[in-house]
């Protein structure tokens, strides 16, 4: 029974005691290698600032820029003309333009004027006498001759 008696001199708390010791050691190794890397870090001040610069300049150049948006479309007249072509005339809400389009696919040509009085006209022979109110209008445009178109 000599055996058992020399199991029990021991104690059951030695094995782990020796374990707890390599552990420690361990732990104590680790943060000891942590310490010396953070120990070269550059250690230069850093401001940290929350959210983008501010440019106050801009943002009240911004605030008080006159911008005005394009004019929008009033009316569309499609107009059926004595040679039986057909035009679409996009009347804008300053009442001093409009987009023509002088056949289907065709792009659009910008005519304006500076007096809503007198007619709306472009570069390349492009006039507009008329408005989204009016049954009629006189338009003119390259290819065919000057001619009363209906709604």
């Amino acid at each position: 029974m000599s055996r058992f008696d020399n199991m029990q001199a021991r104690g059951l708390t030695h094995v782990i005691r020796d374990a707890n010791g390599q552990v420690m050691t361990r732990k104590a190794l680790l943060m000891l290698a942590a310490a010396a890397a953070l120990a070269g870090c550059n250690k230069e001040s850093h401001t940290i600032v929350a959210g983008p610069p501010t440019y106050d300049d801009d943002v009240n150049a911004v605030a008080n820029a006159n911008v005005q948006l394009p004019p929008s479309i009033i009316a569309t007249k499609i107009y059926r003309c004595a040679d039986n072509a057909v035009v679409t005339v996009n009347y804008l809400s300053d009442n001093k333009s409009a987009n023509v389009q002088a056949e289907k696919g065709a792009s659009l040509v910008r005519v304006t004027t500076d007096d809503p009085a007198k007619p709306m006209t472009a570069e390349g022979g492009y006039s507009v006498e008329g408005s989204p109110t009016s049954g009629t209008a006189k338009i003119t445009v390259p290819g065919h001759p000057a001619q009363s178109c209906t709604a």
